[in-house]
């Protein structure tokens, strides 16, 4: 299939499919066959609305794979809310490249940082893409560590994809479009919302080997990203500290993986490289 087709049923399944859930429902029951149903079913009005945003965003660079599709990653597919469609702009190979999933706060402690700095450079070492969410605090440092590092990384948006820049500083001295992938699940000019934050994080679990858990507290976010990826029985790399943030503490409890040094992450990240498919108690 063409690109232009493909973001034609990208885009009209992201406005028009009666929601993620549903569509992503009929595309494992019918492959591509569930979004030609939602481009088909349009007007001749919103069939053109398409065509417009379809061929600007493929002049901006951007592509799409849905869900049922070859492009699709594979190890997404396997979580049973994986979205249907996901728009994307940059290095379309690391949509399929080993990762290593990395969250935090956005309002991350001096200690935090540090770490998550730490952590991206760590797994760019390892020659493993970072996989975060562009949000302030621990998942731009460690987008930006990975990058300093040489390595490659993977913005997951909260976000429709036209809405991504730049950010200013830190990350803008190291951006490198030809090591970095941008990703959306959503349709391409939809705003930031708190709902989309959290719905994303499974985005980035599932286009990883592992989720390492920088900074948790008792609640929010970060928290429910660690709960969501253990109940996946995805791995879950959590840092141990002096004094363990209290998210930290809680999925340590429930099974995750401790790593409390630069050594001891390194060797769990070189366990994963090297034996990429099981279950959360293989590399403990």
């Amino acid at each position: 299939m063409d690109q232009l087709t493909n973001l034609k049923l990208a885009v009209a399944g992201s406005r028009y499919g009666h929601g993620e859930t549903r569509l992503a429902r009929r595309a494992r029951e019918l492959g591509l066959s569930a979004f030609s149903e939602v481009l088909d079913s349009l007007s001749s009005a919103d069939l053109d609305r398409v065509s417009v945003e379809a061929e600007a965003l493929r002049e901006r660079g951007v592509a799409a794979a849905l869900l049922g599709s070859n492009e699709y990653p594979p190890s997404l597919a396997e979580i049973r809310n994986a979205p249907p469609t996901l728009f994307y702009m940059g290095s379309p190979e690391l949509l399929n490249a080993p990762g290593i999933g990395m969250c935090g706060s956005r309002n991350a402690t001096e200690e935090g940082l540090n770490a998550a700095a730490a952590c991206g450079e760590v797994a760019a070492r390892q020659g493993l893409t970072v996989v975060s969410g562009y949000a302030r605090g621990v998942d731009m440092a460690t987008h930006v560590s990975a990058l300093a590092a040489g390595g490659t990384t993977v913005i997951v948006l909260p976000e429709g994809i036209n809405r991504f820049r730049v950010k200013r500083g830190d990350f803008a001295e190291v951006w490198d479009p030809a090591r970095a992938l941008v990703v959306s699940q959503f349709a391409p000019s939809r705003p930031w919302s708190a709902g989309a934050a959290m719905t994303r994080n499974s985005v980035i679990i599932g286009l990883s080997l592992a989720l390492v858990v920088i900074e948790a507290s008792e609640k929010g976010g970060t928290l429910a990203a660690g709960t969501t990826a253990l109940d996946l029985n995805r791995r879950v790399i959590t840092l141990e500290f002096a004094q363990t943030p209290p998210g930290n503490s809680v999925l340590l409890r429930r099974g995750a993986i401790p790593a409390s040094n630069r050594a001891e992450l390194s060797g769990r990240l070189a366990q994963l490289a090297d034996d990429a498919g099981g279950n959360q108690l293989l590399i403990i």
